[in-house]
């Protein structure tokens, strides 16, 4: 495979810049078309096991900390149920911080296990006052979660300045971070922050293809696991099953449960490794650099976003509403005919009034592709602008 990776190019394709899936880079897709490979092979075992450690890396977390990463085949929405499962009996407080679609779908899955929740809604565009938060937490919940970067809105939540206020009024709360979207473009310190979860895809910051669940769970999580009064109601996501698998694989073991996804699993080896060459701090400031360039563009074009200001807006996607008396097929359609593919709005109560730019991985890393300038330029042509 090395002699072939640099005769291999991907195809021709329009430019993905929605806020996921994104574009992959060429080393991940031939990572991808590996040859049939055992699940138990030992040429696959340490690419497991070193996937595992590079992601404590990416999230800034040690294993003296005794944090466990966990890999299962499924999409994002499978860590919704991995912290309803495990987590969650029946009955137990939940304190979800709503900022869009995302906040309403979490809440819904954890309502399935049995949770009362008690949802802290921002208006749109906005983020949970920390009155409303402190208030929240008086009950001392068992969980609070946060969607890091609500992608129907493209509101960045201040994770950090909130997992401090629980720390503060309920330290045995747990704190669950919702980073489908912002994972690998978004700053995330998982032991400073004191996090016990992180749930995550391959889709989206992390530059793989998807079917990936990714989490990260805290000594603290997996201790409330194992102090649980009732079993654990799920089967397949059950923590129970899946952390010695994930222990033998870093231990250089093979051990089996249910198959894991052995080809995306080499493509995700060779995303974080490449994540990993640089420091993390490097790579979110290359998001931040890219937001920027991105959101000035469109302000000098006199256009204005969903988040209702632009410390709380993600950097890795914007949230751009259309100028008045244009609508999405006035935009899109013509978009996608100049090769560049965005996203309608999501949110259903302003889902007509904007649209979507992801860039995150290689858009916004690697700037010498001139992704994020065709898009700008597509922008402008479509609206009328040059």
């Amino acid at each position: 495979m090395s002699g072939s990776g640099s005769q291999f190019k991907q195809a021709e394709h329009k430019l993905l810049v929605i806020p996921g899936p994104i574009e992959f880079s060429d080393p991940v897709l031939l990572a991808n078309a590996t040859p049939g490979t055992a699940h138990t092979s030992p040429a696959f075992i340490p690419v497991f096991g070193e996937s595992l450690k590079l992601l404590r890396k990416v999230l800034e977390s040690t294993e003296e900390s005794g944090s466990q990463p966990i890999l299962i085949a499924g999409s994002g929405t499978l860590g919704w149920d991995a912290v309803g499962a495990n987590l969650i009996e029946r009955g137990d407080e939940v304190v979800v911080l709503n900022t869009g679609y995302f906040g309403d779908s979490f809440a819904e899955c954890l309502e399935v296990y049995g949770a009362k929740v008690n949802q802290v809604k921002a208006e749109v565009g906005g983020i949970p006052t920390d009155e409303a938060i402190i208030s929240a937490l008086a009950s001392k919940p068992k969980l609070l979660t946060i969607t890091h970067v609500d992608t129907s809105t493209g509101v960045l939540s201040p994770a950090e300045h909130i997992a401090k206020l629980v720390k503060q009024h309920s330290p045995d709360t747990l704190i669950a971070l919702d980073a489908v979207c912002s994972v690998a473009s978004e700053e995330i310190k998982f032991d400073a922050w004191g996090l016990d979860v992180v749930i995550s895809a391959t889709q989206k910051g992390l530059g793989v293809p998807p079917g990936l669940s990714v989490v990260l769970a805290s000594k603290r999580a997996v201790e409330t696991l194992e102090k649980r009064k009732t079993p654990v109601q799920s089967y397949y996501i059950s923590w129970n099953k899946w952390i010695p698998i994930m222990k033998n694989y870093e231990a250089g073991k093979p051990s089996y449960f249910a198959t894991p996804p052995v080809q995306l699993i080499y493509a995700l080896n060779t995303a974080l490794k490449s994540i990993a060459s640089a420091s993390i701090g490097q790579r979110i400031e290359a998001h931040r650099a890219a937001s920027k360039y991105v959101k000035d563009e469109l302000t000098s074009l006199g256009l204005e976003f969903v988040p209702k200001s632009r410390d709380i807006a993600a950097n890795g996607m914007t949230a751009v509403k259309f100028p008045t008396g244009v609508t999405a097929p006035d935009v899109l359609p013509k978009l996608a005919e100049r090769d560049i593919v965005v996203a309608a709005g999501l949110h259903k109560a302003i889902a007509t009034e904007y649209f979507r730019i992801g860039h995150m991985g290689i858009t916004a890393v690697n700037r010498e592709r001139g992704d994020l300038e065709k898009v700008i330029k597509g922008i402008k042509e479509v609206l009328g602008k040059n």
